[in-house]
């Protein structure tokens, strides 16, 4: 016997509100199904016409039944009113006889087809073939109907739209009223992350569940099935990290026995170990993706970071409950694999092979998390610049003029390493913080010896030396002379002819400000806005930055005077200005410098509006900031060593200014500073007679100082006893001192920056961004042995003594030339497509400047700076490209083909990038000797 079909209230309001408005006077609707609800009889209400009409089901299983159900509706629960009775039960439809049919809707018993049903309540004309066998796709449509119906479908009412319709209303996963649906993995997983998703889920009937995940196995893919059923069993929320899981176990060395420790974990809501590696996949990806959103620069960025360590920490709690860790190991995408990573680099940095310390630092960097861990990563990278350092050779300290630039270009690179390794780690790994602890000795170590030697050549320096006689050193009285200046002389523009407007320089006097201190800054300014600016250097030598010397003993009364004097003085503020306005009033020019107290503005201005007046006018401005000096007594300096433009008070307003103004800049300090790394419990304050400041004394010299005389000591009477080592000191304790004799104190970092190129003093360059951190930094070593920089490995960090210092050591080599006319670059400039095209860019640069550049991106991997380009084209040819990004411009123009992206300008104008397989495909399809296809 064919089973009845069952209805439920849903079907049964349907079909009243599609009869009863052409049943008039009718109240007993027999209905040929049995009802499917909670209760054997239901009341409720339907409007009809605009009218509520009570109505009562029964569900009767007899003639007799359906008999004395009607005659009780009409004779005592309704016998007055217009309530319908609607009977279901098991009763044949044939067997109804006319006594209860003559009084019912139509004279018959109504049946029930839910797909009409379901097509009336979505407005179509058709229905999707397949539905009309899914009575659970059915059965829920009737049921889920949303209060103000379901949207019109259209003609034809699909499966697909059906069912994304049901997972809106249902499950709450997009929107009943979208024509669309984006569901994808990403889309399900994070839906098993809300907090009703999956509970609504599991509140469903079993043949619904099961149905949902054929068809979103089908359509988001074979991860859905194990998602939904983790779900269905109260856990949505661990879908994803057990994907995490599984990943893991499956890229495990013994995927075996991980895997069925992961069994435990999921239950019965795996159906086999088959459906492990697509779940695995599914969730990985989500995940890869959320990282990806994590590391960008979206406002979503902190949000995506949060979920997915709150994923991934999740993921590490369960593997410790399942006792999986062990199995898992060091893992490219939990947190503990970053952990396991980052402790076996720390266990190698005390190996003799940096090699073995480099592949430990790719394992890390290759980490999926290494981006959203940006800080410990960092100071990862930072402790293997280190190691690199450690094994670089050095050559002994020949001069003063040698060492302070020695140290700008190299040892200040160090001092700004240990001062990121000191801040210790973020994972607060006890492993890790020893093994950086013992890198920073053995660095720390190599720098005493360093400046142990530059202060014996300090002592036999400081002598004689004099502005007349200054041993190859820039003086720090002859900064505003060398470096000023130069920028304060009437402008040549590009094409030859002398503007009548003088260069009108603002220079920022930063006290204190280290080396270390000084790359950190200008690092971090906007390179599309300031260019950094060098003499030019001899023939065959690189541009590098400048340093200065500062007087003896280093501290503000005399070096600072000192400067701003433009020769050697000492005195206060007073003296500074007035010995300010006397140096430019000797070169003509008029001249104003602000203090502290003299700069700030009142209320509702960013700057003073004195200086405003000033920045205005032609004269030149001088401007005093104290925030790192203060640093060193208010101890900012002991709770972070980094430094940012935004952290030295007005300096971005002041750049702004200058920027605004047209002002180049000159940006230098008085002198260093040391900071106090030394134990709270350990160094003391040095017993010592003739103390007159933290870092300087008069009376014989003792271990670690060394006793100075001569024409550059200003204090003292001449003759003063200063600390070489960098743990002496003759105060109460301070975050910093300065004063002493080692190169982090006397060394001056002379910055010159440029807003335009037409700034650019004549006999002057571009300092090209690449070329300023020392090769160590970025990634080369080399073996003691070995002329060339190539890696070696370090001795062990223990047995790492003091080594003495190059005059550049650590500066970046060029790559090996090419064959002059065998190069990439020399291949182009000789192609008929690039003779061609040369005829139509008005002011092409010659052949040598635009191979010169072609080579140099290629040795670069494809991306270099503006700066960088136009440097390698001025070192080709000697001619200065004053405008760099003109210069790339005109470089697009003539290599760009019917448009093709050869070369371009990137990032906002901040790289050029070259696309070298194309630029072989342009120009050297036919030239022999080529390998069309590879990349730059």
């Amino acid at each position: 016997m064919t089973p009845r079909p069952a209805v439920g209230r849903r079907a049964i309001e349907v079909l009243l509100e599609a009869e009863l408005p052409e049943a008039a006077g009718r109240r007993l609707v027999l209905v040929d199904a049995t009802y499917d609800g909670p209760d054997q009889d239901a009341e409720f209400t339907v409007h009809v016409d605009g009218r509520a009409r009570r109505v009562r089901i029964t569900d009767q299983d007899s003639l007799l039944g359906i008999a004395e159900a009607w005659q009780r509706h009409r004779a005592q629960d309704d016998p007055a009113g217009d309530g319908v009775l609607v009977v279901t039960g098991s009763v044949p439809a044939d067997q109804l006889g006319w006594d209860l049919r003559a009084h019912a809707v139509r004279h018959r018993a109504l049946g029930v087809d839910r797909a009409e049903i379901v097509k009336q309540l979505f407005g179509a004309t058709d229905l999707d073939p397949r539905m009309a066998g899914e009575r659970w796709l059915l059965d829920a449509l009737l049921e889920a109907e949303p209060l103000d119906g379901w949207p019109r479908a259209g003609s034809v009412l699909t499966r697909d739209r059906a069912v994304r319709t049901l997972l809106a209303a249902r499950l709450g996963v997009g929107d009943t009223s979208s024509d669309t649906l984006d569901l994808d993995a990403d889309t399900l997983f994070a839906w098993t992350r809300t907090p009703v998703g999956p509970a609504l889920f599991a509140a469903l009937s079993a043949p619904e569940r099961t149905g949902l995940s054929e068809w979103l196995a089908q359509t988001v893919g074979p991860a859905a099935p194990t998602l939904l059923a983790l779900a269905a069993d109260g856990r949505g929320g661990d879908a994803l990290p057990l994907g995490a899981l599984a990943s893991a176990a499956l890229a495990s060395a013994a995927p075996e026995a991980a895997t069925f420790a992961l069994g435990t974990l999921f239950g019965p809501a795996l159906g086999s170990f088959e459906e492990l590696r697509p779940f695995a996949d599914a969730a990985t990806g989500v995940l890869t993706r959320w990282i990806a959103q994590a590391e960008g620069s979206g406002s979503q960025r902190e949000d995506a970071r949060a979920r997915v360590l709150d994923v991934l920490d999740h993921a590490d709690r369960l593997a410790t409950d399942a006792r999986l860790s062990s199995l898992i190991g060091a893992d490219r995408l939990l947190p503990s694999g970053y952990r396991a990573r980052l402790r076996h680099l720390a266990t190698v940095l005390d190996g003799p092979d940096v090699a073995t310390v480099e592949n430990a630092l790719s394992e890390l960097a290759e980490h999926q998390l290494a981006a959203l861990y940006a800080d410990s990563t960092e100071t990862a990278r930072t402790a293997v610049r280190l190691v690199r350092w450690l094994a670089t050779p050095t050559q002994p300290v020949e001069s003063v003029a040698q060492g302070v630039q020695a140290h700008l270009a190299s040892f200040g690179w160090v001092d700004l390493a240990v001062g990121i390794l000191a801040e210790g780690d973020t994972s607060r790994d006890p492993v890790v913080a020893d093994a950086y602890q013992r890198l920073i000795g053995a660095v720390r170590a190599r720098r005493t010896g360093i400046d142990e030697e530059f202060a014996g050549r300090l002592a036999v320096w400081a002598e004689g030396a004099s502005q007349q006689a200054p041993g190859g050193a820039l003086l720090i009285e002859d900064v505003l002379a060398k470096a000023a200046v130069p920028l304060s002389r009437t402008l040549k523009r590009d094409d030859g002819a002398q503007d009548r407007e003088q260069g009108r320089p603002l220079v920022l006097v930063l006290d204190g400000m280290s080396a270390d201190v000084a790359v950190q800054l200008v690092d971090g300014l906007d390179r599309r806005i300031w260019t950094e600016v060098v003499p030019k250097p001899e023939r065959g030598e690189k541009a590098t930055r400048r340093a200065a010397v500062s007087m003896l003993p280093s501290v503000t009364t005399i070096s600072r005077a000192s400067l701003l004097c433009g020769q050697p003085a000492e005195g206060g503020q007073s003296a500074e200005r007035a010995g300010f306005t006397a140096f430019w009033k000797k070169r003509h020019r008029s001249a104003q410098l602000f203090h502290k107290g003299g700069y700030e503005g009142p209320p509702g201005h960013r700057l003073a509006p004195e200086l405003i007046q000033a920045l205005a006018s032609d004269d030149v401005v001088g401007v005093v900031l104290n925030t790192i000096d203060d640093a060193l007594a208010d101890g900012r300096e002991g709770a972070r060593g980094r430094w940012r433009p935004d952290d030295i008070g007005k300096l971005p307003d002041l750049l702004n200014a200058a920027r605004d103004y047209g002002r180049p800049v000159v940006l230098v300090s008085d002198h260093g500073h040391v900071l106090d790394r030394t134990p709270r419990d350990g160094q003391r304050q040095t017993d010592a007679e003739g103390v007159l400041g933290a870092r300087w004394r008069t009376g014989p010299a003792g271990e670690g100082e060394i006793e100075l005389s001569g024409r550059r000591v200003r204090a003292g009477g001449g003759r003063v006893t200063l600390p070489w080592r960098e743990d002496l000191r003759y105060s109460a304790r301070q975050a910093g001192y300065h004063g002493g004799a080692s190169l982090a104190e006397v060394t001056v970092p002379v910055i010159t920056l440029v807003p335009s190129a037409d700034l650019v003093p004549e006999g002057w360059t571009l300092l090209p961004a690449e070329d300023v951190a020392p090769s160590w930094w970025d990634g080369v070593a080399a073996s003691a042995g070995t002329p060339a920089r190539v890696a070696s490995g370090p001795p062990p960090i223990a047995a790492v003594g003091p080594v003495p210092a190059t005059p550049q050591e650590g500066r970046r080599e060029t790559a090996p030339a090419v064959a002059e006319k065998d190069s990439i670059g020399w291949r182009t400039v000789r192609s008929e497509p690039y003779k061609a095209l040369r005829k139509f860019v008005r002011g092409a640069p010659g052949e040598t400047a635009v191979a010169a550049v072609l080579d140099a991106l290629i040795a670069a991997g494809g991306k270099l700076s503006p700066g960088a380009v136009a440097a390698a084209a001025q070192s080709a040819t000697g001619k200065s490209e004053r405008n760099p990004e003109r210069f790339a411009t005109v470089l697009e123009r003539l290599l760009n083909i019917d448009g093709y992206p050869v070369l371009q300008l990137v990032e906002s104008g901040r790289t050029v990038q070259l696309d070298r397989a194309l630029l072989e495909q342009q120009f050297l399809e036919d030239v022999p000797g080529t390998t069309s296809g590879e990349t730059a």
